[in-house]
């Protein structure tokens, strides 16, 4: 069956940098777009930013533009999300999810999570 794995997580000071992996296995990685997402306390899942299946395209949400990097590699079948500049904002947990190439909506998988603690 399909499994993602996320990683890395953890507490960090403000200003401080965290790198997420994201391990897929059960599908054939390259032909879906993965995506970051974060929830905080009390807040609904947001989206941080998404990458195509090459890698060429990536989206982010504003409040990460400059400041986080989504990336991934298809040889390892692992997605990643470097953090730097981190604010106690960020904190939440953060999810990855694979959506099928060219669908639109709905993620199809999701991995557990990985908390993520920015301290002031």
């Amino acid at each position: 069956q399909v499994q993602l794995v996320e990683s890395g997580g953890g507490l960090v000071q403000a200003g401080g940098s965290l790198r997420l992996s994201c391990a897929a296995s059960g599908l054939t990685f390259s032909t879906y777009r993965m995506g970051w997402f974060r929830q905080a306390p009390g807040k609904d899942r947001a989206l941080v930013a998404t990458i195509n299946w090459s890698g060429g395209s990536t989206v982010y949400a504003d409040s990460v533009k400059g400041r986080f990097t989504i990336s991934r590699d298809n040889a390892k079948n692992t997605a990643y999300l470097q953090m730097n500049s981190l604010k106690p904002e960020d904190t939440a947990v953060y999810y990855c999810a694979a959506r099928r190439n060219l669908k639109v909506g709905e993620y199809d998988y999701w991995g557990q999570g990985t908390q993520v603690i920015v301290s002031s």
